[in-house]
């Protein structure tokens, strides 16, 4: 069993999902970023300063300011604004994943050649051919 085992984890695609995994990882942590420190602050700004992490609706308790005196409370809450930001990152992700698999199947169009002719012995068979069908007619 530790053999298959072995031998399944060190395949090239595990360890490329793997790869893949902990890069995501590290552009996720860069899309928080971008969402929360560039994009949501100028955003908020936009629609009047309003910060959209404290967008939430009190289903049970006290209706604080802040979704954080709202939690310290033991309020009950929905805290869509919290689901609005992470919908732009959801965005973000899929149209940055969108461009690098664009990116990618561009690459490999320009890198393919063209289909190799055909080889001597494909060749020859052809001209057989050729020749059999002006014999016969």
């Amino acid at each position: 069993m530790f053999k298959d085992f072995k031998a399944f984890a060190l395949r090239g695609n595990v360890v490329d999902l793997a790869v893949a995994v902990i890069i995501g990882t590290a552009f996720t942590a860069i899309v928080n970023s971008l969402v929360t420190d560039v994009i949501m602050p100028p955003l908020g700004l936009l629609i009047g300063g309003i910060d959209f992490s404290n967008f939430f609706v009190v289903l049970k308790g006290t209706h604080p300011d802040t979704l954080a005196a709202a939690k310290a409370a033991g309020s009950v809450t929905i805290n869509y604004g919290i689901f609005i930001d992470v919908i732009i990152r959801f965005l973000i992700i899929a149209f940055a994943v969108f461009l690098i698999v664009r990116w990618i199947n561009r690459l490999f169009a320009s890198t393919m050649s063209q289909p190799a002719g055909p080889t001597k012995t494909e060749a020859l068979l052809e001209e057989i051919r050729d020749l059999l069908k002006s014999r016969a007619a």
